[in-house]
């Protein structure tokens, strides 16, 4: 056999080889697609169906936390964030305000917390969120943003949290089972991606009937709210 002839077969050889690791990558690829896929697909269906309805700013969900009674005829929503320092400024505003239209609208809080700049915002929710489901939501609320300055500088913040609940006389085991659970995540979840459907692009959000409330100052609250009720009322 000369050299000619000894380099084709050595070339054919090649070919061959190179054509049998190619079928075999095919069939790897097929078997990966194959097993991977319906992990991908369970995957996607499991996020999917996970998540709950959301709500616009003029529903009211079963969930959603409210103060006052929700007949009155104005609602108000405000998504925020319990770490933010001007969401503490508007609890306040409407703390100072509340007694003057609590007999014509509706507070509703939903949760929207920043946490690329507040990174205690998410821990704050879940705890006011666990709080509700031992019927002290508010309360937990009030607690988390009339200590803002406290808490907001803390490396660890569960400690702190924890006391707040002591002295509200929950349940502090449940409490933490409560944080753990879906429910409360899928709540905390489900509020912001309702903001984000709603055009909140940071917090405070306050809309008056869906009327987003651009300065949220009291005097503009207190406006937009007896507007609204006049409205309902001549609507009567």
């Amino acid at each position: 056999m000369d050299k000619r002839e000894a380099q084709r077969i050595r070339k054919e050889e090649k070919q061959r080889a190179a054509a049998h690791r190619e079928q075999g990558q095919k069939l790897l690829l097929k078997i990966g697609l194959f097993g991977v896929a319906p992990i991908l697909l369970l995957f996607t269906l499991y996020i999917v169906f996970s998540q709950g309805p959301t709500y616009s700013t003029v529903e009211i969900a079963d969930n959603d936390h409210i103060r006052g009674v929700g007949a009155t005829p104005v609602s108000i929503v405000v998504y925020a964030d319990f770490q933010c320092p001007a969401c503490a400024t508007e609890h306040q505003t409407m703390t100072r305000l509340w007694p003057d239209i609590r007999d014509k609208a509706h507070l509703i809080f939903r949760h929207f917390p920043v946490t690329s700049a507040h990174p205690h915002a998410w821990t704050a929710s879940l705890y006011a969120e666990a709080a509700a489901n031992q019927g002290r939501f508010w309360e937990m609320h009030d607690y988390l943003f009339a200590n803002q300055g406290i808490w907001a500088g803390l490396t660890n913040v569960e400690d702190e949290f924890d006391n707040y609940a002591l002295e509200l006389d929950l349940d502090i085991e449940q409490l933490h089972a409560d944080i753990d659970s879906d429910a409360v995540v899928r709540k905390l979840r489900n509020d912001q991606r309702g903001g984000n459907a709603s055009g909140v692009r940071s917090t405070p959000s306050l809309f008056v009937n869906g009327r987003p409330v651009v300065q949220p100052t009291a005097d503009r609250i207190r406006q937009l709210v007896e507007e609204e009720f006049a409205a309902a009322d001549s609507a009567d």
